[in-house]
Formats: C-alpha cells, structure tokens, sequence
C-alpha cells in the first residue's frame, strides 16, 4: 500500500497546467483564457460523448483554476505546486496532508478505476459547476425552489442516503423542484461558496437564499423541507364568504386570479410550486371542495366535486376566462394552461417590465406586434369608455394586436409624449396604435382624430385603422421616445426595508440553533465587537466626565499666552487656505505596535509624513518639524508621526535603497556606513499605493545666510510660559535640516514631487 501510495502520489506530482491547456509558461492570462474557454466547449461531458470526457474536463478546470490565480501560478512555477505555502519543510507537511486526504477520501487522488467506474450515474445529470451555479442556477432559483446535495467519494454517509435521495429527487423534479448535486472532491470552490463544511449535506436554494436541512433523511421530512422553503402566502384558502373580494381584486393588483377546486385538505404542494412560479402574474386560490362553506361557490361555477378543476378569471368574475380539468393535474398542463392566460384581456401598464412584455420590440416584418393602447383616467367618469373598449378587445382578439390601458395621472409622461398635450383630449379618453422600434424607447404611433367616448362610431373607425395596419405598416407615421414607466405596485422604501429586516433576523435566528460555530464566527465577532465598543465608550466617557469635573477653570495669564501664540501663528493661517483645526500638532512615534494601522492599511488617499529623529535629536527636531508642517495640519489626509533611527535604521536602508538617486546608500562594508546620519529625512508614505516621496535635509553651509536666527522660529511654537529656547551653534545646525520642508510639503499636496514604489513595506522589527 506504501509503495502504491508514493507511485499515485509521484503521478500526481506529474500534473502541468500548462501541458494541459496547451500554453506556455510566458503566455499571458488573455491566451491562457482564451486556450481554457476552447478546451471547455470541446471537452464539457454533456457535449463530448467520449468516456473520458469528465476526467478531462476535470483536469482542464483545474488547470485554469490555477493559471488564473497568480498566487497559484507562480507557486507552481516555483515549487511545482499550487498550494500557498512556501519553504521546504511546510511543502513537505503539505505533501503529506494531501497524501493522507487523497489516500482515505479523494478519488481524484488516486482515480481507482474500480470506484470510478461503478460510481453512480444517476446524479450525473444534476452535477453543477460554479460558473453554471452562478450563472444559471441562483437567477433560477427565483422561480423554482433548488435542492441541493453535497456529496463525495468514500462517503459512507452518501451511500446510506441515496435510496431516499433518488426517490425524492425523481418525486419532486416532476413536481417543479429544481435538484442538483455538487461533488465536494472536485467542486471544493462551490462547495465552499455553499458553505458545507461536511459530506453529506443537503441544502434549498429559493430567491438566491441557501438554507441547510437538519433533520433525518426521509422522504416526509424532505418534501416538508422543499414545502417550508416556499413563502406562506402564495395561496389563498377560499370559501364563499371571501371569493367575491379574492376576484375583485383583479383591478386593484392587476392580475387574473386562478382557483383551483380539489378534495384534498390542503394545498398540493404542484400547486404552491406552480403559485411560486407566476407570482408575479397571477394571484392564486385553493378551492377545498370537501369543507362545508364552498357548496354556493361549486354550484355558481358548476364545479365536478371529483375531478381537479382549475379556472381563471380576468375582468368578469362572473365566469371563468379559461378552464381546464384532469383527474391527473401534471405539471406540463398547468404550465401551458396558465402561460396562455397571463395577463388580462386589457392590462395596465403598471411598470416598464409589462409594457416590454406585452409589446415586444420588432424582430422582423413576420413578427409584427402592434399595441392599442387606451390613455384614460380613473373614476365612473371614464367607466363608460373602459367598458366599451374591453368589449372591443373581447371581439378582436389576435396575436398580433395587445390591447392596454393606462392611467394619464399616474404615467403623465407617457401620456404627454404620445397626445402632446392637446386640447380635445383634456379630460377624456384617446385610443393609440403604437409598435416599439427598439429597447431604447423609440416607437412609431398614430392616435385615434377625436377622443374615445365608446360609440359604435368610435369602434368602426378603430377597426378600420386596424384593418389597414395588416397591408399598410407605414400607417404609423409618428414617432417618439418614451421614458421608462414608473412601477405603480412597487412597495415603499420604509416598507421592503422592514421586509429587509425581517428576514436578516429570522436568518440569524436560523444560524443561532442550526449552524454550525464556523458559520457563527461572523456574527458572533460582530456581537462581541460592537458590545466591547459600546461599554467600552461609556467606561472612557465616564472617567472623562469625571477628570473634567476636578480640572480647574484656566486662569487669566494662561488665556493671554494663548491669545499671544494664536496671534503669532496667524501669519500662516493667513497665508494658506488650508485652515489648522487643532492649536498643535499630533505626531505620534511610529512602532511596531501602530505600524501596520498607521502605514499598511492606511486608507485610500491618505499619506503618513514621518520624521526620522535620533534620541538626542528628538526634541529641537521635533519642535523645528511642528513648526513647518503646522499649515498644514487642516488636512483630514496627512497625519505625522516620527521614527526612531537607533531602533529602526535597517527598516529605513531598505526603503532608501528603492530612491537611490535621491538619497545614495553607501557600500555596506564601508567603514564610515553605521555612521551615517539620517536625523532630518522626512519620508511622505502611502500605504495603500505603496510608494514614498523623500524630502533630504538641506547641508549647514547652503543655510548659513537664509535660515537667520534661531528665535525668528521659536516665537511661533514658544512663548514665555515655556521657558527659554535654547539657541546654541549647535541646536542651530539641526533645525537648519528642516529648512525649506513647508515648500516641499506645497509640492507633495500638488503631487509634483517624485515618487518611489516598492513591492511591499517591510516589518517593523
């Protein structure tokens, strides 16, 4: 077994990428998408008839799966692996795991040809991959429910469970279900995206939303599962007392209404299915033919108590548009049933969805489609010239004509486009034949001379131009632009945000008894960070309040030494816009603990201005750097900080060997090179670009005539309540090395100064 184990995993090690995507290894990532998507349609085993059509559809996904990751690739072109860690004892461990997975789990390892061959073919055609789950299956999942099986190889799990899983998929594929199988061994990135963490797993998918199955794997339990999934109002129980308003309804939601008449007690779920399909067409009702309280209802519509009996109802609630029995309902009927009978026999053009729907864009002379539109209004006033036109569509049905109304109040730019606002149609009804041209809103129209009022005249004039239109398509001589129409039925803002809500908490009350502590670690770190920092805030606030009570009130001399330093920095705040918002200047130490808040993961747009100090250069450095930047500390985007050259000086050698020409590096077996001084660089950072601009400290004998004397900088950071400044040669000579920085800030925040990029920012050690 030893020697067979290291044979399979020398196999293994065998895989090249590139052989098997047929590129080179300089080829870049367009060539090596280009080569993948050739591959992918010649080789996809429901294309390829050829045996081992999967195994190499398998190796081509997996090839691409790591030459479109750089990481990925460039740890193959090093180690001859894909995997992420580097270094000889760590591939080893690595090696290892995968021989110990491959070994006890993973066909894909070792592809024994005796479990390979005898493997089920029964999930094969319910197989998904990640682009075709993306892509297809979640867009899908908003008509028909999804459930989802997690599966693998040598899962003994997997075994005990699929007679059940056979026969549940096989009952409510026909039903309407959508079923599908993700093999955990050679789909890990889909079966990560699901978040299964263990074989087997079963799962439903409905509006794009994954819930995971719990309880014990029979056919009861999984068929309530896929029933829970679905919303709980999708059908209406109905009775005599309420059928009345259920069909009235038609006019308010703009919907045929559809019942259904059965004996069973509760709704089938062919039916709720069916329901979650058209919802967004049809309103549905279950009809329980059995309960006392439905005889008035089955004797109104005639209805055979013992045969499945579904009808739909449009404008007149009085009889049936449509009906249709079976004492076997499948699921092929009701479809082309209720897709024959989708909208009313003259719908309102509620939203720009209905209007493209029922007045499609023309393909082709053959496929002319033209729409009669009435532009009326609501009230009995307009109740008359409503009806009469709904008698009309009644009589003229045709698959090439769709009659609509719309209301001018509610779509008034719709209404002002086509009747452009004349006279003698103020406060009456105008009848329009009009064909789109495009999908950007162009159409050709013609609007009836005079206003319809309904009369016999009015529909022998509109027959006619109807009659012409079939050998005369140039009838339509105007044209337009129309906006898109505003969605009359959709919800208030305040309203789907409560929905919003509503399902993330039953989302986290679901994960709180059901998930597992990996799929909790998300929350549960939000709920203790948001609570740290909540008591955390009050604890601050607390002693704050407290510290603030004890101080005393400020005296009078302490006011005037503040009035005389504000006074004696106006002469910048005068001079650049960019007003302080602070009387100092915050600049903290740059260390190893605040290193990688400060540089690395500075937010975008932001740069870190640091000063490079020795300990006994600290102070005047520090006072002379105050001074310069301090115009330019009303700037959100800049902070200051300073770093310690006796700590970090090979941090700061590695980032000037990247600016060579701005700042020469001495040989490093040069006698004099642990001596050089950089007390004075100042190195303007940016995190999030990884570049820097460096500012050098100017020589003592180019200053002597331009920096004067030492109190003309002094006076504007010191005043008497601090004491005496030092003035000596030598405090002279170091503060002289940020001379000219003020300018050299004006050139960072235009972006004139030079920049210099490195790969990456070092540790702080």
């Amino acid at each position: 077994l030893l020697l067979a184990a290291l044979g399979a995993q020398a196999a293994a090690g065998d895989f090249d990428p590139y052989r098997v995507l047929g590129v080179g290894r300089s080829s870049s990532q367009a060539d090596i998408k280009k080569a993948y998507k050739r591959l992918a349609r010649e080789w996809h085993p429901d294309k390829n008839k050829d045996p081992g059509a999967e195994d190499k559809f398998i190796q081509i996904s997996k090839a691409y799966e790591i030459l479109s990751n750089e990481e990925k690739r460039a740890n193959f072109d090093r180690y001859g692996d894909a995997g992420e860690s580097q270094g000889y004892s760590q591939h080893q461990h690595r090696q290892f795991h995968h021989f110990h997975e491959g070994f006890y789990f993973d066909e894909s390892f070792f592809h024994f040809p005796f479990n390979s061959e005898r493997r089920d073919t029964s999930d094969e055609k319910y197989l998904l991959h990640f682009s075709h789950y993306v892509n297809e299956i979640v867009p899908d999942s908003f008509k028909k429910p999804y459930l989802i099986k997690i599966t693998s190889d040598w899962c003994f799990s997997c075994i005990h469970i699929e007679p059940v899983w056979k026969e549940v998929a096989q009952e409510l594929e026909a039903l309407g279900v959508g079923i599908g199988v993700v093999h955990a061994g050679y789909e890990r990135r889909l079966a990560h995206h699901l978040g299964a963490h263990s074989t087997p797993s079963l799962l439903g998918l409905i509006n794009g939303k994954i819930t995971f199955f719990h309880n014990a794997v029979i056919r009861e339990n999984l068929r309530q599962f896929v029933e829970n999934l679905l919303p709980g109002n999708l059908v209406e129980k109905i009775t005599d007392k309420n059928y009345i308003r259920f069909l009235s309804n038609w006019k308010k939601e703009n919907k045929p209404h559809v019942l259904l008449f059965d004996h069973m007690p509760v709704v089938p779920l062919l039916y709720k299915l069916t329901a979650f399909a058209y919802r967004d067409y049809l309103s549905f009702g279950y009809v329980y033919v059995g309960l006392r309280g439905t005889e008035e209802l089955s004797s109104q519509y005639n209805i055979n108590v013992y045969t499945p009996t579904m009808m739909i109802f449009k404008e007149h609630i009085d009889r049936p548009a449509d009906v249709v029995q079976a004492r076997d309902m499948k699921k092929q009927l009701i479809d082309d049933f209720l897709s024959q009978n989708k909208f009313l026999m003259v719908a309102r053009l509620t939203s720009q969805r209905l209007f493209q729907e029922l007045c499609p864009v023309k393909k082709s002379h053959r496929q002319r489609k033209h729409c009669v539109v009435l532009l009326t209004g609501e009230g009995d006033k307009f109740a008359k010239a409503y009806e009469a036109f709904l008698t009309f569509a009644v009589a003229n049905t045709k698959d090439t004509l769709k009659f609509v109304h719309i209301y001018n109040d509610r779509q008034p730019e719709f209404a002002d486009a086509l009747l452009m606002d004349e006279e003698k149609y103020q406060g009456k009804s105008a009848v329009v034949i009009l064909e789109r041209r495009n999908s950007a809103g162009k159409i050709a129209y013609k609007t009836l001379e005079e206003a319809w009022q309904g009369s016999k005249e009015d529909n022998f004039i509109l027959l006619d131009l109807l009659d012409q239109l079939r050998t005369d398509p140039g009838l339509l001589s105007s044209e337009t632009v129309l906006a898109d129409l505003n969605d009359e039925l959709a919800p208030m803002f305040l309203i789907r945000w409560l929905y919003s809500m509503l399902d993330y908490i039953l989302d986290c009350w679901d994960s709180l008894f059901h998930s597992n502590w990996r799929e909790m670690m998300p929350l549960l770190s939000l709920l203790f960070s948001a609570l740290f920092i909540l008591f955390g805030t009050v604890i601050v606030q607390a002693f704050s309040d407290s510290s603030d009570a004890r101080d005393s009130p400020p005296s009078e001399k302490e006011e005037n030494d503040a009035k005389t330093e504000k006074n004696d920095a106006s002469f910048s705040k005068e001079s650049n816009s960019r007003i302080p918002k602070k009387g100092f200047v915050e600049v903290t130490e740059l260390t190893d603990i605040n290193y990688n808040s400060n540089l690395v993961r500075l937010r975008p747009g932001h740069m870190n201005v640091v000063l490079i100090l020795s300990n006994s250069t600290k102070t005047i450095l520090l006072q002379k750097f105050a001074l310069e930047v301090y115009t330019f500390t009303g700037s959100s985007s800049l902070h200051f900080s300073f770093l310690s050259l006796d700590k970090h000086r090979e941090w700061l050698e590695y980032l000037l060997e990247f600016a060579q020409d701005a700042a020469p590096i001495p040989n490093q077996y040069d006698k004099h090179f642990l001596e050089r001084d950089y007390t004075g660089y100042v190195l303007a950072l940016n995190g999030h670009k990884k570049y820097f601009c460096l500012f050098k400290p100017h020589r003592s004998a180019d200053e002597g005539g331009t920096l004067g004397s030492c109190e003309d900088y002094d006076s504007s950071l010191h005043t008497e309540a601090r004491g005496k400044s030092s003035c000596s040669p030598g405090s002279r000579s170091i503060k002289n090395k940020l001379h000219k920085l003020s300018f050299w800030m004006e050139r960072l925040l235009e972006g004139s100064l030079q920049r210099f990029y490195i790969p990456s920012w070092p540790a702080l050690d």
